[in-house]
């Protein structure tokens, strides 16, 4: 039961976008190169990741006519 509500909760948080920052980060570390000196560069923060997402969203005209 328990293995079934964790499943069922993480499907209800993936379609309201509640884990779009986790989701993010497993993107991150698994497609971004590491830069010349060997360091890899940091990826956005919780707060600045929702910042761009927030503005993404709601930038520039959002309507059909």
């Amino acid at each position: 039961m328990s293995r079934l509500l964790k499943k069922f909760w993480g499907r209800v948080r993936q379609l309201s976008g509640d884990d779009a920052y986790e989701r993010y980060l497993q993107h991150y570390m698994a497609h971004h190169d590491l830069k010349a000196e060997g360091e890899v560069e940091a990826p956005l923060t919780k707060e600045a990741f929702f910042k761009e997402w927030q503005d993404k969203k709601w930038t520039g005209i959002k309507r059909c006519c």
